[in-house]
């Protein structure tokens, strides 16, 4: 009986095992693709109505009148993907109040449930017309987003306000932008003013392309300034503020920033606009930004920029990277980038020359048009030299990985920036740009330059505004055009391989070296005063906010193998109340092998820690090699 039980049983366990294979569950069918964009024109001009008049409530009231030429299924898409930003990070949280109708009737519409940017509808027969209401929520506090109204400024991205019509390029899509600006506001953008009447501007019919890339600072407190009067063509210094006096700036100042057109015009033989427009705002009321665009750029500076010029020039590579950006990466532009709407994936592949290259160019042009002295230059170098010296994300992971970290990270905080790195071609890519620089330099005997390639590569076209795409192969062409080299091999290595290593042989073809000292540069004393924090990073491993929490801890430094993390509070110094001196004082006498400890608490748990370091205190800095060839002085020198 017993087997007899045992088969029965084992019978029954097949059975049931057959029988709940039966009722596995299998994946519903794929949601219908929308309808692919195509390189034809869109029946009709949009027109779009913004009323950005709301400062109290940071509310803009959006209006979207769309002809519509039969009826049936129909797809409206809100703009997903970032131009400049790289990623799938446009605010549709904050998109609100949809509502279509038609000839007074109200029109259903349902979001896609995968692509959720997108809203279908169905056109009732005999419909000419679509109105399509909705509001945009700016964040009204910082934790909800950025900023973009003050009760004296708004910065207005056409990106956030408009929807556009699925199946076509944003580039065969016309429209209308029409905006209402509170009382008292004056703006800039690259649009094209068609009417002004009171508080109402409409602008000139344009693409959708062309309006997501143009966006508006507007402001009570305004100025704008001719930088290249008579020039090829109008480059203005458009600027709003949070107060008035803000806006007083000396001649001299003025003149390095007409400086940089000059040496950008020098640099790279042409220019890609029929009007360039700088919108910066001298706020720290607005969020912080700075975005490219092809016509224009977004900034926002320290609301001292002009008034402490002398103790406010870290971060005055600004404006001039954007600007490079007109050249690079908006005129020409990776092949995988470049995409026909605003919901159609990128790809960040080419990222270290999009924004490597312009980092490094941005830091060439703050010298060459005095926005940032040699010295102030050298020092920023070697603030970026020394951070990635020391960035352990380099023993596992290349920099061409990290030009997915826009979509992979969405530039959210991390735990452990030197070891997960972080968007890391814009400032390696300057490293290895330089090193590019440098040896052409030296087998050219001086002759030629990295300057020769962005003539080459970013100059052609003159007076043109259509992207030109490239790819690595067009790169690589383009510096052998300047001096015949190996070079697919010299940046694949840089950029695909592990480098354990920093790629700092252009300090070293440049006649300089990293070194550390104890004492910081000017150049770092001020970044930490910008920052709010007491950096010593390249000493005992951490970085320490005013309010006494531990904002970075490097990878494998004294106080990670101490077991410190971000987010801990110092509590004391070696038995002491803690303040930032007291810890510089107790680490600069490690040099005398007076060991550090630390009250640290997480929490409601309180802990001491004894950091494993006798190296003082240690700050970047580049020093000279007496006897070599000063090219890194003759890449930064004003050219005439």
């Amino acid at each position: 009986m017993k087997a007899l039980f045992f088969s029965v049983s084992l019978l029954s366990l097949v059975g049931g095992a057959a029988l709940a294979q039966d009722y596995l569950p299998q994946p519903a069918a794929p949601t219908p693709p929308i309808i692919a964009p195509q390189d034809v024109a869109y029946p009709g001009v949009l027109k779009l109505y913004v009323d950005a008049t709301d400062l109290e409530r940071k509310i803009f009231d959006i209006k979207l009148t769309l002809p519509v030429a039969k009826p049936g299924p129909m797809t409206l898409y809100y703009p997903q993907w970032v131009p400049g930003g790289h990623s799938p990070r446009n605010d549709i949280d904050k998109l609100a109040g949809l509502v279509i109708t038609a000839g007074g009737r109200t029109i259903p519409w349902k979001r896609d449930v995968v692509e959720v940017n997108a809203f279908h509808i169905d056109v009732p027969a005999g419909v000419t017309e679509l109105n399509v209401a909705y509001k945009f929520l700016s964040p009204v506090e910082t934790k909800v987003g950025r900023m973009v109204m003050t009760p004296d400024m708004l910065n207005l991205q056409w990106l956030q306000m408009t929807m556009y019509p699925a199946g076509h390029f944003t580039r065969r899509i016309t429209i209308e932008p029409t905006v209402r600006l509170p009382e008292g506001f004056q703006f800039a953008s690259a649009l094209e003013v068609a009417k002004t009447e009171g508080q109402v501007t409409s602008f000139k019919p344009t693409t959708v392309e062309t309006l997501v890339d143009s966006p508006m600072f507007a402001g009570r407190y305004f100025k704008s300034v001719e930088l290249d009067p008579g020039g090829p063509a109008p480059v203005r210094l458009n600027m709003v503020a949070d107060k008035p006096e803000l806006l007083d700036y000396k001649p001299e100042q003025l003149q390095a920033h007409k400086n940089l057109v000059q040496q950008a015009y020098k640099l790279y033989g042409s220019h890609h606009y029929d009007h360039y427009d700088f919108l910066v705002a001298l706020s720290d009321q607005i969020g912080g930004i700075g975005l490219e665009h092809h016509r224009s750029s977004e900034n926002r500076v320290a609301p001292k920029y002009f008034t402490d010029w002398d103790k406010s020039y870290v971060g005055r590579d600004l404006l001039p990277h954007e600007f490079t950006h007109s050249w690079n990466g908006k005129f020409r532009r990776g092949a995988d980038l470049w995409t026909p709407t605003l919901n159609t994936p990128m790809r960040d592949s080419l990222m270290w020359v999009y924004e490597g290259q312009t980092q490094y160019w941005g830091y060439v042009l703050s010298s060459r048009s005095g926005l940032l002295n040699k010295e102030q230059t050298l020092d920023a170098i070697a603030m970026t030299a020394a951070a990635y010296d020391n960035r352990r994300g380099r023993d596992w992971r290349p920099v061409q990985d990290t030009t997915n970290d826009p979509i992979i990270a969405n530039r959210k905080p991390l735990s452990w920036l030197s070891y997960q790195r972080s968007e890391d071609y814009y400032s390696e890519g300057q490293l290895v740009w330089l090193d590019a620089d440098t040896l052409i330099r030296e087998k050219t005997n001086g002759k030629k330059s990295l300057d020769d390639f962005a003539k080459a590569f970013f100059g052609i076209a003159d007076g043109s505004y259509v992207s030109h795409t490239y790819t690595f192969d067009d790169v690589v062409a383009a510096l052998n055009g300047v001096v015949a080299y190996d070079w697919a091999s010299f940046l694949k290595d840089r950029i695909e391989g592990v480098n354990p290593k920093a790629p700092l042989d252009g300090l070293t073809r440049g006649g300089y070296k990293l070194v550390y000292t104890d004492t910081p540069t000017d150049y770092f004393k001020v970044s930490e005063t910008r920052a709010k924090n007491t950096n010593l990073a390249y000493s005992i491993g951490l970085t320490v906010g005013s309010d006494a929490v531990l904002t970075d801890v490097q990878w494998d430094g004294p106080a990670f193998r101490a077991g410190l993390t971000q987010g801990l509070t110092i509590v004391a110094v070696n038995g002491d109340t803690y303040d930032a001196e007291k810890l510089k004082a107790a680490v600069k006498a490690t040099a005398k092998d007076v060991p550090v400890e630390l009250l640290v608490k997480e929490g409601t748990r309180y802990r001491t820690v004894k950091l494993d370091y006798s190296g003082g205190l240690r700050y970047p800095r580049l020093e000279r090699v007496a006897g070599t060839p000063a090219r890194l002085d003759d890449i930064l020198a004003a050219r005439k």
